[in-house]
């Protein structure tokens, strides 16, 4: 074998050969499952889209980097099924640009944690997090409360989502920064808009308890309470005979 190599080495054309074939079959490992990417993920026909208030919270969440010390992605395993729910489908995160599985827990794993608490509970942990769980490690984001959110760009961020697939219509485009102040308005006029376009168990209220102003605290609270409830396969495959 040592034999080999070295002949192989003093080859350039042998061993760039040898690169291009060790190349492909790893990009045949690769490649080839996604062309029955189809059959591997699942089927949620009661799957609602990130109304545009939900979407600007993801996207605060990204900037804030909560990414890094939590994941979305409960494994088959049974402590983190009996911690956490179901474990999660593929079909959860077939709306999501880009993908926030993770791969680090200082935290605790937020894929099903929308409805899990109040939103009080969340604005109070989020601008301290020790006053709601006292050896939490979390930095503060009490700044949230203050900072009125961005959303004059939403139309954009729509339009964007909707040419990587997700199926966001030409009203919901349309509409985005009304159904976003909307949403955090329930009094308002325009709040049955946002239940027409995304559906009836859209949450619509004030998620910072300040209904003066809309916040960046409303937009993350409104994300975080609804991840893990956009759709129920996880549950109904839980659920299942033989689960």
């Amino acid at each position: 074998m040592p034999g080999f190599h070295r002949r192989l080495e003093r080859s350039a054309i042998g061993f760039v050969l040898a690169i291009i074939g060790v190349s492909a079959i790893g990009g045949f490992v690769e490649i080839a499952p996604l062309f029955t990417i189809h059959e591997t993920v699942e089927e949620a026909p009661d799957m609602r889209l990130y109304t545009p208030l939900e979407l600007a919270g993801r996207n605060i969440y990204i900037r804030e980097g909560c990414y890094a010390c939590h994941s979305q992605m409960i494994r088959t395993l049974r402590d983190e099924v009996e911690r956490y729910g179901p474990f999660s489908l593929a079909v959860e995160s077939r709306n999501d640009h880009p993908m926030l599985w993770g791969s680090k827990r200082t935290g605790p794993d937020l894929a099903r944690i929308g409805g899990k608490y109040s939103d009080a509970w969340h604005v109070a942990h989020l601008v301290n997090p020790r006053d709601v769980v006292l050896e939490s490690v979390m930095p503060r984001y009490g700044w949230l409360q203050r900072n009125r959110v961005k959303i004059d760009d939403l139309r954009q961020h729509l339009a964007a989502q909707r040419a990587v697939g997700v199926p966001y219509t030409d009203a919901m485009i349309a509409n985005a920064v009304t159904d976003a102040d909307a949403q955090a308005n329930p009094d308002g006029p325009a709040a049955g808009g946002v239940t027409e376009r995304y559906g009836a168990a859209t949450n619509i209220r004030v998620f910072d308890g300040d209904p003066a102003r809309l916040t960046e605290m409303d937009a993350l609270v409104a994300y975080l309470q609804v991840l893990g409830r956009l759709t129920d396969a996880a549950h109904k495959v839980a659920a299942a005979p033989g689960r």
